[in-house]
């Protein structure tokens, strides 16, 4: 391909991706991947060169263009090298024109930037919140070390309050080692390592994962109890809580039971837990908005409405996981989200309907997050990580 042609191929991958946000459709990811298949004749250099046209647009746009091509332009704005390829040649883009439209660059659309948490500083994160995101490992206990992801890994760097964390580059190819299909460390994100660890967890306990997903997070839990705590993972959809039975296999995890729980009846499948758990972990479903390193065109996707339903279910989990929770046991509430609706006051909600319920200070290790209410903001200018709010509860005695 033609580097011209390389860009009217990214515009449009573009096209459909800003469908997609505005419709509820497939992730970028998805989408560009099916591109691909489409684009059989593209080589490996061709894939490549795409997607960083596709990604870097999606990063400079702060909403969902009126088109690809709009998306584009406003990258070609700022790089006369991208100008240039518009240029009219067979498979490019067309001459540019004056007065065409351009898509709106920035952080986020200023209706959702006012709904940022407090402790975020939109000029101070918005290069840390839209950079490339690292490659965070997870050593696993059970099997092995953080020295031994070092050994494996010696282009990578040990992370800071995580002892079991490793970061590498970006995008590098470490699921593909054979120490993965081992089991032997995860790829998992810093933050997500501070908040399984915030869990508090230990041997002998008896532990829910409510809302496990694929069970990166229950996996950790496991871990950091040497595999001698008995984890119920739980979640409503199938198809991601499929995913952990192979997974718990690999590393050697033999405590975990998984539960589909049938939404609308999650308390009464739930029943047999009520008031037995030492500890209960709510990483809740969420607006993302702290994974946009990963992620960047979930901020063309939040709407008002998403995000309300989004705050009903957060509020009706924790609910539900306060239930499970034995006299004196903890509940930790996790969201990777940096919306103070999301945080701090779903937090202040909760302890005004839960009297007796209060918030532990000191969850995670010094220096780690700041103090948000009742809970805690990791950022990734702040923290070098996604962003999360999490909140460890003490039930009443």
């Amino acid at each position: 391909m033609t580097p011209a042609a390389r860009v009217q191929a990214a515009i449009e991958i573009l096209d459909a991706i800003a469908a997609a946000a505005r419709e509820g459709g497939a992730p970028a990811d998805a989408l560009f991947a099916e591109a691909m298949r489409q684009r059989r004749y593209a080589g490996s250099k061709d894939r490549r060169a795409i997607r960083a046209h596709v990604y870097d647009a999606i990063r400079a746009a702060r909403s969902a263009p009126p088109s690809g091509r709009a998306a584009m332009l406003a990258l070609a704005d700022t790089d006369p090298e991208l100008a240039a390829l518009f240029d009219g040649s067979p498979y490019g883009p067309a001459p540019i024109a004056p007065d065409e439209p351009r898509a709106e660059t920035g952080l986020a659309a200023p209706t959702l930037v006012d709904l940022f948490d407090p402790l975020v500083g939109a000029d101070d994160e918005a290069a840390a919140m839209l950079s490339r995101a690292p490659l965070d490992l997870r050593a696993n206990r059970i099997k092995a070390s953080r020295d031994e992801l070092s050994a494996l890994f010696p282009g990578g760097e040990p992370i800071a309050n995580a002892p079991d964390g490793w970061r590498l580059p970006p995008e590098t190819a470490a699921a593909q080692h054979p120490a993965h299909a081992e089991g032997r460390f995860e790829v998992q994100d810093a933050a997500s390592q501070y908040a399984s660890a915030a869990l508090d967890a230990a041997s002998g306990m008896r532990v829910v994962d409510l809302c496990a997903g694929g069970g990166g997070k229950t996996l950790a839990i496991a871990s950091a109890t040497g595999n001698a705590a008995d984890i119920l993972a739980c979640d409503t959809n199938r198809a991601r809580l499929r995913q952990l039975p192979p997974r718990a296999e690999r590393a050697g995890a033999t405590r975990i039971e998984t539960r589909l729980l049938d939404p609308g009846k999650e308390a009464a499948m739930l029943a047999d837990w009520r008031g037995k758990a030492d500890r209960v972990f709510v990483d809740a479903p969420c607006s993302g908005s702290g994974t946009w390193r990963r992620s960047p065109e979930l901020r063309w996707r939040l709407t008002p409405s998403r995000l309300d339903r989004h705050l009903a279910d957060q509020a009706k989990l924790i609910d539900l996981g306060a239930e499970l929770v034995a006299p004196g046991g903890k509940l930790l509430y996790a969201v990777c989200s940096i919306i103070a609706r999301e945080g701090r006051e779903q937090m202040e909600d909760f302890l005004d309907r839960h009297p007796g319920w209060t918030a532990d200070a000191g969850p995670l290790p010094d220096g780690v997050g700041r103090p948000a209410g009742a809970g805690f903001l990791l950022t990734p200018g702040h923290d070098g990580c996604d962003g999360f709010f999490l909140a460890r509860l003490a039930a009443p005695c």
